[in-house]
């Protein structure tokens, strides 16, 4: 069994942007901006744009955050997109999900102009990748084909089964494995909350996607010998060997399936990083205008 390092992929890429940011500023004053909107105080939502500021300023990028209240209408967060979208400054912006319940998700991922949304949410992003055009990839499934490649993880002809169907993972990672690509070319099953004999598919898989929201939802018996594991959730537990009282865990029994893996992701330090890193690469081509010129 080995272990995919998420997080030293994800600083190797970094190096990578940051080099090519240095070289890119020598001709241009401007650096590349990316902003972000939050609206209310989900604390893993916080983390993870803390996490982006201190990312962008990693790499030589500027970042900005719009701190909104719970109580923001929908109306003051279309608002403030529209002038996102207008602001030739920033090259690429998140709205960052979830939204609070009175504040329409859809509504908002079709305001945001699709060559700044370096989420790759926008239907127009997505629809792009579908066709095999040049898009904004989401930014876990463009970090997890990432660790496929940079391991030299076979795909061409495997079986890849999918656990979820989100419109954030599941659904985008299984049409990038399934396209006429490298990594890509895999025949892709994809199961969810309706999908019968759930644990026959999944153990069929030659790399298995775990990104179904529960912790520790697969196990042992549902992984077959020398598959590969990706594991994609991500869930604070109760713990008393902690100074912060929890600790992290994933959508994979690790301890018991890792023994059976030839590859598998770690929670922390897996997919996690990379997410991140997918959305600094977006960034980048949003500065470089490589996607809409």
């Amino acid at each position: 069994m080995k272990l995919i390092d998420g997080k030293k992929i994800a600083e190797n890429i970094r190096m990578e942007i940051k080099t090519e940011v240095a070289r890119l500023i020598d001709d241009d004053d401007k650096t590349p901006h990316l902003a972000a909107v939050i609206v209310g105080e989900d604390p893993a939502s916080q983390t993870y744009v803390a996490g982006k500021e201190k990312a962008c300023k990693s790499v030589g990028f500027q970042s900005s955050v719009y701190k909104l209240p719970e109580n923001t209408s929908e109306k003051e967060l279309l608002e403030i997109i529209m002038f996102l979208n207008k602001d030739t400054e920033v090259d690429g912006f998140i709205v960052q999900l979830p939204l609070p319940g009175h504040i329409s998700e859809e509504k908002v991922i079709q305001s945001i102009n699709p060559s700044k949304d370096v989420d790759g949410f926008h239907p127009a992003n997505l629809g792009r990748m579908i066709s095999g055009l040049p898009a904004y990839l989401p930014a876990t499934p463009y970090g997890i084909v990432q660790l496929l490649e940079r391991y030299n993880i076979e795909t061409e002809g495997k079986h890849c089964v999918v656990l979820g169907r989100s419109n954030i993972v599941g659904t985008p990672v299984s049409i990038l494995l399934s396209r006429k690509a490298s990594p890509g070319n895999c025949t892709v099953t994809v199961c969810h909350s309706k999908t019968k004999n759930i644990k026959e598919w999944s153990a069929s898989a030659d790399i298995l996607i775990a990104a179904i929201g529960q912790t520790e939802f697969v196990t042992a018996d549902m992984v077959k010998d020398n598959a590969v594991v990706i594991d994609v959730g991500i869930h604070r537990v109760p713990s008393t060997e902690t100074k912060s009282g929890f600790r992290l865990k994933g959508d994979v029994k690790f301890d018991e399936v890792a023994k059976k893996c030839s590859y598998i992701t770690p929670v922390p330090g897996g997919v996690g990083p990379m997410t991140i890193t997918g959305l600094l690469q977006n960034t980048l081509k949003a500065y470089k205008k490589e996607i809409y010129g």
